[in-house]
């Protein structure tokens, strides 16, 4: 049996195998972020699917972290039994889930939020709104949000949660000079810029346990210019890690990234595959919790590469498991051959319309072959 499928635990959440659906926005929770059966008939495909464990699409801990419409809530408990309904579904096929919570910062969206964004820093030019810095008042009850919405996870259900540091959210201006430009002690350097997320973590822990799962995503280059760099991403993990966390997956980019985003569309061969796996490595170097490897993995070969070299612990995949939610139970088969996504990031369209997210050009394809 390949090292992919066997059996782990992190913090003693026990995993069937090594494969991870990471955090993805799925569009279909309804106008309040409550969960709804068409969100939970997504999940649960994943689970029947085989994935090992499911990262849920970033949910808000509060109101004005709210990044768009029809985005996953988890900022008070009137939440719960619909997101019991999800952990339910998940557990019931098999697998494991966890709930990734995040704010969006001065990325959310006032005319939802019915407050103006909130940053690190009020610089401008970013987005059309208006941001507002934040105060050390408001700092805490970003904390304390954090906690409550971990605490909430708990009761639904959840077996992990996992904290949104990357792509350009909140936790992850903090860490990122571009955004971060604040004189007081969570600004300057890599070790200041991490104090939230050390709070953060406190307030976690002290509403969830010790013995309870938390993670993060986190970005490993901002790709931007004057943004977080590999070193000072590693120093951060280094701390995170030294704090009670439990695993960490690795991403990058954000959305002011333009030419320079990382991520890719029309994935074709392998050398194009796992583009932040030199980031791994340097990470795998300095930090002794699991890692999670997403970006850009499509074929099994390459997946099981990275996990038998120690690269890292876990391999994550966003858009082949919009594709085919099966994927894992198809390898397991024996079936190795590559992901059938496409790469071109066309499901995320639907989403901003209110369908929800769905492989475009599968549906092509069998309209097509007459098959729909």
């Amino acid at each position: 049996m390949p090292k992919l499928f066997e059996p782990t635990e992190i913090n003693g959440m026990a995993l069937k195998n090594r494969f991870v659906r990471s955090a993805t926005w799925e569009g279909m929770a309804s106008d309040d972020g409550d969960c709804t059966p068409r969100l939970v008939e997504t999940i649960a495909r994943l689970a029947e699917g085989g994935v090992g464990l499911i990262i849920t699409g970033h949910a808000y801990v509060n109101k004005q972290g709210q990044a768009g419409q029809w985005q996953l809530g988890i900022y008070e408990d009137s939440l719960i039994p619909g997101l019991r309904e999800m952990t339910d579904a998940v557990h019931q096929r098999g697998s494991r889930i966890i709930a990734q919570l995040a704010h969006s910062g001065l990325f959310a969206d006032p005319s939802l939020t019915g407050y103006p964004p909130l940053a690190p820093s009020a610089i401008s030019g970013i987005t059309q709104h208006s941001v507002q810095e934040m105060t050390i008042s408001d700092i805490r009850n970003v904390v304390e949000s954090f906690g409550l919405a971990a605490q909430r996870a708990q009761k639904s259900g959840f077996d992990g949660v996992q904290l949104h540091v990357a792509h350009g959210y909140l936790l992850s201006q903090f860490l990122s000079p571009f955004f971060n430009k604040r004189s007081d002690r969570y600004g300057g350097n890599i070790e200041n810029r991490a104090i939230i997320h050390l709070e953060i973590l406190d307030a976690v822990r002290s509403y969830v346990g010790k013995d309870y799962p938390v993670l993060i995503k986190m970005n490993t280059k901002d790709f931007i210019e004057g943004g977080l760099e590999l070193e000072d991403a590693v120093k951060a993990g280094k701390l995170l890690a030294q704090n009670r966390l439990d695993a960490i997956e690795l991403s990058g980019g954000t959305g002011l990234s333009g030419k320079l985003n990382p991520i890719r569309t029309g994935i074709r061969k392998q050398a194009d595959e796992a583009y932040f796996e030199d980031a791994a490595v340097l990470f795998k170097e300095h930090i002794n919790i699991p890692i999670i490897l997403v970006g850009g993995i499509r074929s099994f070969e390459v997946a099981r590469r990275i996990v038998n070299s120690g690269i890292a612990d876990y391999i994550s995949m966003s858009r082949p498991f919009i594709r085919e939610p099966d994927l894992v139970n198809r390898w397991k088969s024996g079936d190795r051959s590559k992901s059938a996504c496409h790469s071109d990031s066309r499901c995320f369209v639907p989403t901003r319309t209110g369908k929800g997210i769905y492989c475009v050009m599968e549906e092509r394809e069998r309209k097509k072959d007459g098959t729909i």
